[in-house]
């Protein structure tokens, strides 16, 4: 009997009507494997992923397919945005197998949980050198009925890899000098040149197809041009963030960003959109606009920004996580076109904006056109409309607008409508990243908005935890240390967006919850998961800066923020421990380390600690944030709060003025903003 029917989560909800017996991931599921001495087949995968569509399709739904799995398997369906950590370690075994992972992961358990056999995609039938999925199920029945002894070996030696993948990353030697452990800008200085033996010169970001933003790296590239004067770090990062909006990855008439292109030149995306995407380039665009002032990179935050609160946002609060690449069984239907189909809705004006956005036959894309530009349109409006640009401008426009509205009446993706306390944190983040750049009381109210939503509906109705999810009003499963790590962020940089000193003590009861529950003392970095999560075979430590941040770098950079906001000098200890802990790592794997990177430039140049007091600290505070500047914290008051922060000790709170500390050093105050500018660079 399939129970899929009884859970909240999209995709386990797609397969709830196969002929396969699924399961989800529950302790009395694998008690029955147990009981009935069954191996576990684990289907791993998620609401917008193409393949897992594809294999549902061709294997799960076939009834003759189904009878093999039911007779043979305990089948449990994961969503690995509900349960990324399981997810971690069945991928693990994948790679180990098969030297690659992806979506679907099939992963194939003894009853206790130990991978034995993992792949992704199967066919129905054998094809481009796999065999059929048929052929895996018989075989994988006869080797665990026939073959116990291989199986058994198999999966002990998996299991052990993969509880020790993690020391791999990890130095284990104690701290025994005060500051030999520390970054040094010879360090800093490595990380870059492993970050430029990657660049893509030619198209931007890094390597070859498929091509992801990794938008860590290049927030990375901006703050260690502007910390060091490396001006090549600076132009790398501008060019591919011009790169990745010229291209199709970018949606040119809804707004928002793709999961990644296809091909190296951005053009043809995979057409799933991602909350955490777009957050994390809303990020990195607010970082680019408020260095260069460049106008396109507000539009673009503008559109994006919009496309979040028309399509993505509940309407109780919260934010949806993916739009489907598919729909009408078709990958990117919604988002292509004919020719034809744009000269009938354009009429005068196609000609014009097939020449801007490439809709040319030399150009499609599996018979179709993706909209993509190859330059900015002023620059292309320079060269093909000269006399009229503005003008020109303005019929580009209305175009975009008017294909917009005829699209939007076509069959839209599906939507994933579960919302991630994670992935909303990270929005909860960008929206105070477009705050400060663009000195909006709008994108401040929403990250408020949102932040309030999150500490609301996913904390746990006893102590001080959350949840991870949250689905038709209705919050499960204990959150993880990104879950954690990305709220606390959030926690600070609403703060020292608006400065409603509650959500410094906000911060703080979550960090200290999180070092009770997650911390590891012998390695001096924190688990996964929480102490109390029992269902999984082991507890990993997640260091990878991937598709989002790791949990534990960004942990790093909120102890350090802390330490200085709220004077918690033991916070910055863990900090350093755990920086020390993944040194080795960070010099070596640049790419895959970038946020820890970050978190590295503040051992290396200290930051710059601003306080401003006086009845007109929101207005001055709102100008200095529109800098872009690293490593800085910023805390402001007058006096009517009560403050009880030790960086507004012996300051008068009704006096104009901002106070700058660095290197363990104060600057005598400024007492306004133009004498801050004459004498000191943010």
């Amino acid at each position: 009997m399939n129970e899929l029917i009884h859970e909240t989560s999209p995709y386990l909800l797609q397969h709830a009507h196969n002929p396969v017996h699924w399961h989800a991931w529950s302790v009395a599921t694998l008690q029955k494997a147990q009981a009935e001495n069954k191996p576990i087949l684990v289907s791993i995968g998620y609401s917008t992923c193409h393949w897992c569509h594809v294999m549902e399709r061709e294997s799960f739904e076939n009834e003759e397919t189904a009878a093999l799995m039911n007779q043979y398997f305990i089948n449990i369906k994961i969503d690995r945005e509900e349960r990324p950590d399981l997810d971690q370690i069945y991928m693990e075994a994948c790679q180990l197998i098969s030297g690659s992972g992806g979506w679907p992961l099939n992963c194939f358990l003894l009853p206790d949980q130990r991978p034995f056999f993992a792949g992704t995609y199967f066919p129905p039938q054998p094809a481009h050198g796999r065999p059929s999925w048929r052929q895996v199920l018989q075989n994988i029945h006869q080797a665990f009925t026939q073959r116990p002894e291989i199986v058994e070996e198999q999966a002990a030696r998996l299991t052990k890899y993969i509880a020790e993948s993690d020391n791999k990353l990890i130095n284990k030697e104690l701290i025994t000098d005060e500051e030999s452990h520390f970054f040094t800008k010879t360090d800093l200085d490595k990380i870059y040149q492993r970050l430029e033996a990657r660049f893509d010169t030619e198209n931007g970001g890094f390597g070859g197809a498929p091509k992801f933003p990794a938008t860590m790296s290049l927030c990375f590239l901006l703050s260690y041009s502007k910390l060091t004067g490396n001006a090549a770090a600076k132009t790398h990062a501008l060019f591919s963030i011009n790169k990745m909006i010229w291209g199709g990855i970018y949606d040119h008439l809804g707004g928002g960003f793709s999961r990644y292109a296809t091909d190296g030149a951005w053009k043809i995306p995979h057409f799933e959109k991602m909350l955490y995407d777009n957050a994390l380039l809303l990020t990195l665009l607010a970082d680019a606009y408020k260095w260069t002032k460049k106008q396109r990179y507000a539009e673009v935050m503008e559109e994006t920004l919009n496309w979040l609160e028309t399509e993505m946002k509940h309407p109780d609060g919260g934010y949806f996580s993916a739009l489907d690449a598919d729909s009408e069984g078709e990958e990117g239907r919604f988002y292509v076109w004919q020719k034809e189909e744009i000269n009938t809705i354009l009429g005068d004006d196609a000609a014009l904006f097939c020449a801007a956005y490439h809709v040319t036959e030399e150009e499609k894309w599996e018979d179709k056109n993706i909209i993509f530009q190859k330059q900015d349109v002023e620059e292309f409006l320079e060269q093909n409309a000269p006399f009229n640009m503005l003008f020109a401008k303005q019929r580009l426009a209305a175009a975009r607008k008017k294909l917009w509205s005829v699209r939007n009446l076509r069959i839209r993706p599906a939507l994933d409508d579960k919302i991630l306390l994670a992935w909303n944190a990270l929005l909860c983040s960008a929206f105070c990243q477009a705050a400060t750049a663009f000195s909006s009381s709008v994108y401040d109210n929403r990250a408020t908005e949102l932040l309030v939503f999150l500490t609301q509906q996913l904390r746990q109705p006893q102590g001080d935890g959350f949840y991870h999810s949250y689905k038709d009003g209705k919050a499960s499963q204990e959150a993880f240390l990104d879950d954690y790590a990305f709220l606390i962020a959030a926690m600070l940089d609403v703060y020292e967006t608006n400065f409603e000193v509650s959500w410094l003590a906000e911060a703080v009861k979550s960090t200290d919850y999180v070092i009770a529950n997650f911390w590891d003392e012998a390695d001096k970095l924190f688990f996964f998961t929480t102490v109390r999560q029992k269902d999984i075979l082991l507890r990993r430590k997640d260091l990878y800066d991937a598709a989002t941040p790791s949990g534990n770098s960004t942990m790093a950079k909120n102890l350090q923020r802390l330490a200085l906001l709220v004077g918690k000098m033991d916070y910055r200890t863990y900090a350093d421990e755990m920086l020390w802990a993944t040194k080795d790592a960070i010099l070596r794997h640049a790419t895959s380390f970038s946020r820890w990177a970050a978190a590295a430039s503040w051992q290396v140049y200290s930051p710059k600690e601003v306080v401003i007091t006086g009845k007109e600290f929101r207005h001055t505070a709102a100008e200095i944030n529109t800098f872009f500047t690293p490593n800085k914290i910023i805390m402001a008051a007058d006096s009517s709060y009560k403050n009880e922060l030790l960086a507004f000790e012996g300051k008068d709170l009704s006096k104009e003025a901002i106070y700058i500390c660095e290197n363990y050093a104060c600057h005598k105050p400024f007492y306004s903003m133009q004498e801050l500018k004459n004498n000191y660079e943010l």
